[in-house]
């Protein structure tokens, strides 16, 4: 699975990895790599994970990658960016790498694994988007056009998997606690003086719509892929299911 060293990424792994999936951990950082690998064979005695160091927005990393892994039975497109940004600040080499990072990850990760599961007849693809693909932020107008992007992408996929045992299907995830979230958070306690749960507090109370009113655990990400990535999950296909805390709400 890509991007998977920490937050979201590493929770699913972990997840996975309870399930008794043979995990590949991929990252940019060898030294990340390594560390997340070590920390599954801690957390998992008797699990065999591995990893496999890689920008996967470069397509010769990732063409070396894939050579690597091999056939895979599941595939979660993980990796991607976010960040804040006025609309117009954002100049056209960022939108370039958000679609490399957040897009074609995707795409040529897809590309190449899932003609495999389809000869096989068995396998899944999910994708990790966001609810900011559906009601796009307007200071994250980037990252919410290519999440947008992620979700045309796998609805597209799964109508390839017609009449076989593979699926693919999107995750629309709401405001959760990543490594990535919680080192802003920490930096802007730091910044005001103050404990971080009254930052964390001050971030979420603006989102009038949680219904959790709270952030969102990456393990209660991972949870869902688990599910989508088994066999139970055999009738959903090509969907785009809520893992938001309420944040969308419309009844569809």
């Amino acid at each position: 699975m890509s991007g998977s060293t920490q937050g979201i990424g590493y929770a699913i792994a972990s997840a996975l990895t309870a399930e008794g999936a043979e995990v590949i951990i991929n990252g940019r950082a060898p030294a990340a790599v390594d560390a997340a690998v070590s920390r599954l064979r801690s957390e998992h005695p008797g699990a065999l994970p591995r990893g496999v160091a890689a920008d996967l927005a470069d397509t010769g990393e990732t063409s070396r990658l894939l050579q690597d892994i091999g056939e895979v039975d599941v595939l979660v497109n993980n990796v991607g960016l976010f960040g804040v940004a006025p609309f117009s600040d954002i100049a056209d080499e960022d939108w370039q790498r958000y679609f490399d990072v957040n897009v074609m990850s995707g795409v040529r990760l897809s590309r190449a694994l899932l003609p495999g599961m389809l000869r096989r007849g068995w396998g899944r693809v999910v994708f990790i988007a966001s609810e900011s693909g559906v009601d796009v932020p307007a200071d994250m107008i980037h990252y919410g056009a290519t999440k947008a992007a992620m979700l045309a992408l796998a609805n597209g996929l799964s109508k390839l998997t017609r009449g076989t045992g593979v699926t693919v299907n999107s995750i629309l995830g709401g405001p959760t606690y990543s490594d990535g979230v919680e080192a802003v958070v920490t930096q802007l306690a730091a910044a005001q003086g103050v404990d971080v749960g009254t930052v964390k507090a001050a971030i979420i109370g603006q989102n009038r719509t949680t219904l959790l009113e709270r952030f969102i655990d990456p393990a209660e990400i991972a949870n869902l892929v688990a599910y989508l990535a088994s066999p139970r999950s055999s009738a959903t296909n090509g969907s785009a299911v809520r893992a938001d805390g309420g944040v969308l709400t419309t009844m569809l």
